[in-house]
């Protein structure tokens, strides 16, 4: 997919901030630091319109980026990281849960995950979260390239494994070095948004 526009509209903390056009919206999640804002930036052909980080925890907002005047792609706050304090992981907990619960124009979630690791804890509790609000799960294993090509059959097969991932939810190996499952990636992004 060719992006033309792609902008940060809002960073949020709670629903009286979140756009109301009525757009579609595919939020990402996962761990601190495995690449989210890569991820984002590699798929619209940006050096940094999500703004990376080399220190974990970074992003402490919903961050709302509107792409091509179409859909929203929603990076909410990482998890699994242990600096930050219980009262702060706590508050984050909740602003994404009223995310994920309320949001009528959520049509899907990217679950980015580090192939070269088996899924943390957190990564199964965030799965099994997701899906207890019966939204379509894409998930994103990242660092491909980090990995000899041999094993990486093996590696996809840990990770869909580890999380137990329904037959309905797909799991699309990607780096952001190489740009191999991008397409992919827009593919079943598209599947969600319609456009």
């Amino acid at each position: 997919m060719k992006v033309t526009n792609a902008e940060i509209v809002i960073s949020a903390v709670s629903q009286k901030q979140y756009p109301n056009d009525q757009l579609p919206e595919v939020a990402l999640a996962g761990r601190s630091n495995v690449g989210k804002s890569s991820f984002i930036n590699k798929l619209i052909h940006r050096k940094n319109l999500a703004r990376t980080s080399s220190k974990p925890g970074k992003t402490q907002t919903l961050n709302f980026y509107k792409i091509n005047e179409a859909f929203y792609f929603v990076d909410v706050p990482g998890y699994g990281y242990a600096k930050v304090s219980k009262k702060e992981r706590k508050k984050w907990g909740s602003m994404m849960e009223e995310y994920f619960e309320t949001r009528d124009t959520l049509k899907a979630v990217l679950l980015i995950t580090d192939i070269r690791h088996e899924p943390t804890k957190d990564d199964i509790q965030m799965y099994a979260f997701l899906k207890h609000f019966d939204l379509p799960i894409i998930v994103i294993a990242t660092k491909l390239d980090k990995v000899p090509k041999g094993k990486h059959a093996k590696h996809l097969k840990r990770t869909k494994q580890t999380l137990q991932v329904d037959p309905e939810d797909v799991v699309i190996p990607f780096s952001t070095e190489t740009g191999q499952g991008k397409d992919e990636s827009w593919s079943a992004i598209r599947s969600y948004i319609n456009i």
